[in-house]
């Protein structure tokens, strides 16, 4: 498999590798990590059983197009594909040593707020899933204006479903935010619950009620990571700013800073940086509850235990 690996960066950088060294690093809650060296440089491979391809072909769609922002700072996807009964992503190496001060959180902040206002800002200028791609290569259309999606007029979703933790990410292209979540975001995860043995009594009641919750408030889609908590996001050893392992679909902008808050926050500074380039919209504080019930669903599904009275418990605080 390393072999194979090995060829397939040499094909994509065009420059030749071959490992020469291969130690075991952190890959994750479900992959197995790995920074692979050559004389030449260092990349990152994750390694996931062969039916999980898409869920690296997913992977590399979000970074590339988070990317073509030219805002936050993401790893860039070198290939990805299977070999025997593995898939494989290979991804640029970035040293997240960095300890990371206020002026790094701020900055990171301030770059995903223009992330979020770019996608919509700039609507032609982030390309799309092109179905006739070849396993490994960039499954991105062509470049130019015949490869670029207006998907601000496509509203909320994405080209390809894709994955939150190990759980299917359902990302049909739908009008109406409050439709989108509803169907797609929280009723999917009720659904998987009840089929795990989840008992949430009040959830169609909640399914009931999202219009209302959401009404009078229209937010543009924006190109979100989908899955923003601290475990995926850092700092380099110089003081840069990074976030990887995205669910990216176009969404609303504050599922982003909600997940955030979710398990301890971000430093103040993160905030007070997003909030410089764009402030958060009148009823965040109500909202992020409501879009961090999708996570901690999902963690019910994932990992069980107190995950269930977590969300009931939630559930209970938005229906009042």
């Amino acid at each position: 498999m390393w072999d194979k690996i090995a060829a397939h960066i040499s094909e994509s950088t065009a420059e030749t590798f071959s490992i020469d060294n291969r130690r075991s690093v952190s890959g994750g809650c479900i992959n197995q990590g790995y920074a692979i060296s050559s004389a030449s440089g260092t990349y990152f491979a994750k390694i996931n059983q062969a039916s999980q391809v898409a869920m690296f072909e997913a992977e590399a769609l979000g970074l590339q197009q988070m990317g073509e922002t030219q805002t936050i700072r993401v790893p860039k996807p070198i290939c990805w594909g299977t070999e025997g009964n593995s898939a494989y992503i290979v991804l640029e190496w970035l040293d997240l040593g960095g300890r990371g001060g206020d002026l790094s959180w701020e900055e990171m902040g301030r770059k995903l707020a223009q992330m979020h206002k770019y996608s919509f800002s700039n609507p032609g200028q982030v390309r799309g899933y092109s179905a006739g791609t070849r396993r490994g290569e960039p499954p991105l259309q062509p470049g130019g204006e015949e490869g670029k999606y207006n998907f601000f007029n496509r509203g909320f979703g994405w080209d390809i479903n894709n994955t939150i933790g190990s759980t299917p990410q359902i990302n049909n292209w739908t009008a109406n935010w409050a439709e989108f979540w509803a169907e797609h975001r929280i009723g999917y995860q009720l659904k998987l619950a009840e089929r795990r043995g989840g008992h949430f009594p009040k959830g169609e009641r909640l399914l009931e009620v999202i219009p209302e919750f959401l009404a009078g408030y229209e937010p543009q889609p924006s190109l979100v990571h989908g899955d923003l908590w601290g475990g995926n996001a850092g700092v380099t050893s110089a003081g840069e700013p990074v976030i990887f392992d995205p669910a990216a679909y176009f969404g609303d902008r504050e599922v982003d800073i909600a997940m955030t808050e979710l398990f301890g926050g971000f430093p103040a500074s993160f905030y007070r940086g997003y909030n410089d380039v764009w402030p958060l919209d009148l009823g965040y504080e109500k909202r992020n509850f409501f879009y961090n019930l999708y996570h901690i669903l999902n963690h019910f599904n994932l990992f069980g235990g107190s995950y269930q009275s977590q969300a009931a418990q939630t559930i209970d605080r938005i229906l009042g």
